[in-house]
Formats: structure tokens, sequence, C-alpha cells
């Protein structure tokens, strides 16, 4: 009997036929290619404002462009600006950023331009948030409600889709991150069809997004840390303790996160708010430096250039500054996504190991250290993994990395998320 039970067929989900998947590759093209353009558009616009406020103005007004007075009148400076685009603007820029994650809401089209305005003058102002969160909601937004008048006949939830894993192959320069974040929201679901077939339009449409802004901005995330070659036991023991420990301190935040949260709201005016964490992140910006300051792509690109150029002190005051600045913008209402941020703190993290012991190589210690610090804050494996192998341009990390997550995931899952409910408790 255990004989026939074996040879027993295993059942497959059927295939879907190509007809089906053609009518898709038109609409994933386009969303693939407008999504990348506006996440263009808006940082190309949020950079050249950066450059004014962070250059020309404070050479006019003979303040130097990162001395402590300048970075605290700028950083409330923004948050009176977001906070008038939260206040006035129709639709208040959306609902509140502590709630919203990678899988944003379908936002009515009356919220999208006040989006847009408060996440350029957030990403030019210093707080150190991303542009990821708000640009995939604006993105979603705009397909679901073009999309549904354009080609009514088209279900209403491919639209959303689109536009997540479009924008997420935009930002990152490549539609593998897409897939990834894709197959790994489809693994909760009860799949219709074999998985490439659910992945087949979403990955069109990433691909799309990364090969536009490939083209039109050349982005690159190698950091061009010394490459380190095969993997020896010490990086092995290495990235198992740098990353569970970015994790534990990204916990430390994620922990605290709600409560932040509920001191801003208790001022209960996006004018009180956002000036108050302007002012907050002012005075971090003052221990931190400037390197602490906005998204932190660039800024990690600086730190890499350099291993050595810091103190073990400096690189953990860094690491700290930083990730108190995104618990900080967070929750006081500044529009914007937490994982380039993550990404400074944890290199930030791995340079520190490598300056407290030498044999650290700089890439296992970044690598490891972006690692555990995404993990905690965003939640997303496949992702995590992804953005930390990418970071160093040496096959050999993936090993180190799919090792060293393994106590790291042990600490986080389960876990409250960095991201909040309406009533303000952590999503689990």
């Amino acid at each position: 009997m255990a004989q026939d039970t074996a040879r027993q067929p295993i059942p497959t989900a059927p295939t879907a036929p190509a007809r089906a998947l053609l009518p898709l590759i038109l609409p994933a093209v386009v969303v693939g290619v407008a999504a990348s353009l506006i996440f263009i558009g808006v940082s190309a616009a949020a950079e050249r404002l950066q450059h004014v406020l962070w250059g020309p103005l404070p050479d006019a007004l003979g303040i130097g462009r990162y001395s402590v007075l300048w970075m605290f009148v700028m950083l409330v400076a923004t948050g009176v600006a977001v906070g008038l685009v939260v206040w006035k603007v129709p639709g208040h820029a959306g609902p509140d950023p502590a709630t919203m994650g990678l899988d944003a809401p379908v936002l009515p089209p009356v919220v999208l331009p006040g989006l847009v305005l408060a996440t350029a003058l957030m990403l030019a102002g210093g707080p150190s948030l991303g542009p990821e969160n708000p640009i995939i909601a604006v993105n979603i937004g705009l397909a679901a409600w073009l999309g549904g008048r354009l080609r009514p006949r088209t279900p209403g939830s491919v639209w959303p889709a689109l536009a997540e894993a479009a924008t997420i192959g935009a930002l990152f320069g490549t539609p593998v991150a897409a897939a990834l974040i894709v197959s790994e929201a489809l693994a909760g679901r009860p799949l219709k069809g074999l998985l490439w077939d659910n992945l087949f339009a979403p990955l069109t449409a990433a691909a799309c997004g990364a090969l536009t802004t490939t083209l039109v901005s050349h982005p690159t995330f190698d950091l061009g840390l010394p490459p380190f070659g095969r993997p020896r036991g010490g990086d092995l023991l290495a990235a198992l303790v740098i990353a569970p420990a970015a994790a534990l301190l990204g916990m430390c935040a994620v922990y605290a996160f709600p409560y932040v949260h509920a001191a801003f709201r208790r001022l209960r005016h996006p004018m009180l708010m956002l000036p108050a964490g302007g002012a907050v992140l002012g005075a971090l910006a003052a221990v931190g430096g400037h390197l602490t300051l906005f998204k932190g792509l660039a800024e990690v690109g600086e730190l890499a250039r350099d291993p050595d150029g810091w103190s073990a002190g400096q690189f953990a005051v860094m690491a700290v500054v930083k990730l108190a600045a995104l618990l900080v913008a967070a929750s006081c209402g500044f529009r914007g996504g937490r994982i380039f941020p993550a990404v400074f703190i944890g290199a930030a993290l791995g340079l520190c190991a490598h300056a407290l012991v030498p044999g650290v190589q700089p890439g296992v210690g970044v690598a490891s250290g972006v690692l555990g610090m995404l993990l905690a804050v965003t939640r997303q494996g496949w992702v995590s993994l992804f953005t930390a192998a990418v970071l160093v341009s040496s096959p050999g990390v993936l090993a180190l990395l799919c090792v060293a997550s393994l106590p790291a995931w042990l600490l986080v899952t389960g876990r409250p998320q960095m991201q909040l409910r309406a009533d303000g408790t952590p999503v689990r």
C-alpha cells in the first residue's frame, strides 16, 4: 500500500496559456517605463533643490554648508515646508507614513500631488528617509486610476502589482529585487497557476522599470569595497557576529517606534509635529555630522571609499545617530521609506567592526551589517539578502550571508515590525 501511494503522481497547478499572458505585456511595459520616469523625475528635482539648499544658498549667506547652524535651520525649515503641504494641500499628502510599507494602498488621485511634493521636499531637506514608500504609493495610485479608465476590462488588482514591481525595479536598477519581493508576497497566498505565470507581468514591468532607470540615470549599488575572494573561517565568524548584532540594534528602534510615534502624535497638528521633528533631527545632525543626513546612499558610498578613514567610535556614533534620525523622521510625519537609511546604518556598523578588528574584511562587515539591519527594519528576507549582496562585488559573500541570516532572522521573526496600524499598535 505504501508503494502504491508513493507512485501516485504529484498534483501540479495548471499552467496559464500564452493567450492569457500576452495581453498583459503592453500594460506591464507602459507601467514599467512610466513608474521609472516618475521616480527619476522626483529624484532629479529633489537633487537640484538639494544642491541649491546645501550649496549656493548657505554660501551666499556666508554660512558653512554643513555647519551646525545651517543643518539645524534647514531641517526645521524642511519640517515647516512639509508640514504646510500636509496641512494645506488637498489630500494632506496621504495617510500617516508610519502605517505604510512597500505594499501601499491605492490612494485617490487628489492625494498624489501633495505626496510627491512632500517627498521631494523631504529628500532635498535632509531627513533620514528614502524615496521608496511614497514613490511606490504614487505609482500605484496613478496606475490604478489611469489603467482602470484606459483598460477597464483588465482586473483592478493587476495595476497595483505592476506598479509596485516596476517601482522596485526602478529603485534598485534590476528586476531581481522586484521578483524576490513579489514571490515573497505570493508565498502566503493561494496561486492560480504556476509561480512564473503569476510573476510574468510584474517581472516584465520590473524589467522595463529597471532598464529605463539604467539607461537614463546609470545607478549602481556597488560600493567599490576591496574584494575578499574565497571566504575563510574568520569571515564566517565575523558574519555570524555582525549580522545578529545589527539586527538587535535595529530591533531597539523597532520597539521604540510606537512610543516615539505616540509622542509626536500628542502634538496633534502637522505644523507642530514636523517642525518639532526637524528640530530633533537638527540636534542629531550636530552630533553625527553631515553624513547622517539625507537618504544615505551617496553618504554610504563616501564611507566605503575610505573604510579606514574614521575610528570605530566615529562609525558607531554615525550608526546610532542615523538610526535615531530614521526613527524620528519616520515617527513625526515625514514622507519616506526606511530601506536606504537602514543600508547606511548597517554599513557604518560593519565598518565599525572592521575598525575594531582589522581582520574583519570591510566587504564582509558591510554586507553583514546591512543584512541584519534590513532584516530588523523591513522584515523582507529576500530583499535584505539581495541588497547586502549587491553592495559587495564578491560572489563568495552570498554563502556567508545565507548562513548569517539564520541567527539574525531568529532574532526578528514573530516580533513587532517597524510599521504601525491606524490605532498606533505595531504590525506583527
